[in-house]
């Protein structure tokens, strides 16, 4: 008897809705690790590592000293709602985690995670070219190599913008959908011991 591939059914807590498709899983994660170049470039600072800066730069950022916690807590903070991205991907978006009090195995309306991720969109992009602009127009004291460290650190956050609000309006679409019937483009197995013709 031939072997055959089973696959476990997930539970509701361990899937979606419906289907996420791999592009929208890397595109959320590709979201959340725009922050790290720039993270770690920051708390490089924050620590006393040399990035290239001029001692004044150190100086006027108070690193390290007090604004460190500042770079450190900056740092992670952007990080967090990075990760809220995945959110858009994962079960966690769309019921509430058994952790959270009140709320726990709840359905989290559309709107409650597309306002915010839409307003997500519109600030990371904001951001992204400001700092670009910034940088190209600005004067800072550094060596060459540390403008051109400092330019790839943060390069990515331009992507932030773009792909969060690829997987935000693929949430959308994904939610939205009428819950009746198999979506459009899902593949309808015969059922058992039928024949295709």
């Amino acid at each position: 008897m031939p072997a055959t591939a089973t696959t476990a059914t997930p539970s509701p807590s361990d899937a979606t809705a419906a289907p996420v498709p791999r592009w929208a899983r890397r595109a959320a994660t590709a979201a959340a690790l725009t922050n790290v170049p720039s993270g770690l470039w920051r708390i490089a600072i924050a620590v006393g590592i040399p990035v290239g800066l001029a001692r004044s730069e150190y100086d006027a950022m108070d690193a390290p000293g007090w604004g460190s916690l500042f770079l450190v807590c900056l740092s992670v903070v952007s990080e967090a709602f990075a990760l809220l991205a995945l959110g858009l991907v994962r079960p966690w978006g769309e019921r509430w985690p058994r952790w959270v009090p009140w709320l726990r195995g709840r359905t989290i309306p559309v709107a409650a995670a597309v306002i915010p991720a839409t307003l997500g969109v519109v600030a990371t992009s904001v951001y992204g070219v400001a700092f670009v602009y910034t940088t190209l127009n600005g004067e800072m004291a550094a060596e060459p190599w540390g403008i051109v460290l400092l330019n790839i650190c943060y390069l990515p956050l331009l992507a932030w913008g773009p792909l969060l609000g690829a997987v935000t309006v693929h949430y959308y679409r994904r939610r939205a959908r009428p819950a009746a019937g198999p979506a459009p483009d899902a593949v309808v197995s015969p059922p058992s011991g039928g024949r295709c013709s």
